[in-house]
């Protein structure tokens, strides 16, 4: 269990709601479609009402500060069964990627896999009390685009098993641009009511265990909860 998963959950029934892609730049087909990954429920590009709502606001901060750029969305929404199949594709990558044999792999060397694969996935959890935050329609991942079409470079790609992942690696490197890159996004998400993922550069959310967890670190005095838990089918709207 991660600490963010102790957060107590009030779910307020929002429902989900299709992200207008007209608004945003997006991956198409999705990431994960394209590895094989299905979506029985809804497609992935579905976020809960008010975070929707405040990625909305976040793309006009970012236009605000920089005319012509948009938001990307890589990821929004992702059922439990797409958790798992994720997890499970990223640890044969793994294991493709280390020249393991599959059929041959020890248990010490199952365990190290496990470690490197939930350093970036949450674990495909059915128990109420400890969805991945994917799942709950409150968390989204996301990037740049610039006024060019152009992809902002952030130093690494989404979902990368590395260290430069986390939100600050750059930060001691300023001959760089991708911590600047970094900032500028979570800036416009921060101005609209998200928090990021400490571990991801990419990862923010809104109204999860995560997000509630974020501003109880912030604010130790404060005591939040998450208002938003599993998505349920029938809170699905098209």
């Amino acid at each position: 269990m991660k600490p963010y998963q102790k957060i107590a959950i009030i779910e307020c029934g929002e429902p989900l709601v299709p992200i207008p892609l007209e608004h945003f730049a997006v991956e198409s087909p999705h990431p994960y479609q394209k590895v094989g990954a299905t979506y029985p429920e809804a497609s992935p590009y579905h976020l809960r009402q008010s975070v929707l709502a405040a990625l909305i606001t976040a793309q006009a901060k970012l236009q605000n500060l920089h005319p012509g750029w948009r938001l990307q969305i890589f990821d929004a929404y992702r059922p439990v069964a797409v958790q798992q199949y994720m997890v499970d594709y990223t640890f044969a990558q793994v294991v493709q990627a280390e020249k393991h044999n599959p059929a041959t792999l020890s248990d010490e060397q199952r365990e190290a896999i496990w470690q490197k694969v939930y350093k970036i996935w949450a674990v495909p959890s059915h128990n109420p009390q400890t969805p991945p935050p994917h799942s709950t329609g409150a968390a989204v991942d996301l990037t740049l685009i610039d006024a060019t079409g152009q992809v902002v470079d952030m130093g690494s790609a989404i979902d990368e098993l590395s260290p430069r992942s986390l939100a600050d690696y750059y930060a001691n490197q300023p001959e760089l641009p991708y911590h600047q890159n970094r900032q500028l996004l979570r800036d416009v998400m921060s101005a609209a009511g998200f928090r990021r993922h400490l571990d991801e550069w990419w990862h923010f959310s809104l109204g999860d265990q995560m997000w509630a967890w974020l501003g109880n670190q912030e604010h130790p005095e404060a005591t939040v909860t998450a208002r938003y838990g599993c998505v349920a089918t029938m809170a699905v709207l098209s």
